[in-house]
This record gives C-alpha cells, structure tokens and sequence, in this order.
C-alpha cells in the first residue's frame, strides 16, 4: 500500500507542476515529452487523474487531526 500512497503522490505532483507550467508558461510538458495527446500522453493524463481522486482518501485522517 506504500508504494501506491507514494506513487499516486509522485504522479499528482507532475500533475500540478504541468498544469503550473501551463498556467504560468503556456508550457505543456506532458505534450513536450510526449507528443499532443499521443496514446502515451493520454495515459499519462489519465494516471494523473485516477491519482487525482485516489488522493481523496487523504482528506479523512486530516481532517480527524484537528
């Protein structure tokens, strides 16, 4: 279960960071890598968005902190 907490984690920050780079740039490094919406960048995009929601689950135990 670690090593899915860590890899849902490393892939939404990628996430954040394109999306920064975007923002800030209009710089999409997903499509740099990869190419404009190739099968691999659709993948990637789809990783990030199932880590997205799989993060979710972090908002219990944080929320009992306080």
């Amino acid at each position: 279960m670690k090593f899915l907490n860590c890899f849902a984690l490393t892939l939404t920050i990628i996430g954040a960071v394109n999306w920064g780079l975007i923002g800030f740039f209009q710089f999409n490094l997903v499509s740099f890598l990869f190419g404009n919406m190739t099968w691999l960048s659709r993948i990637i995009y789809g990783l990030v968005g199932l880590c997205g929601l799989y993060m979710i689950k972090f908002y219990g135990p944080s929320l009992e902190e306080e």
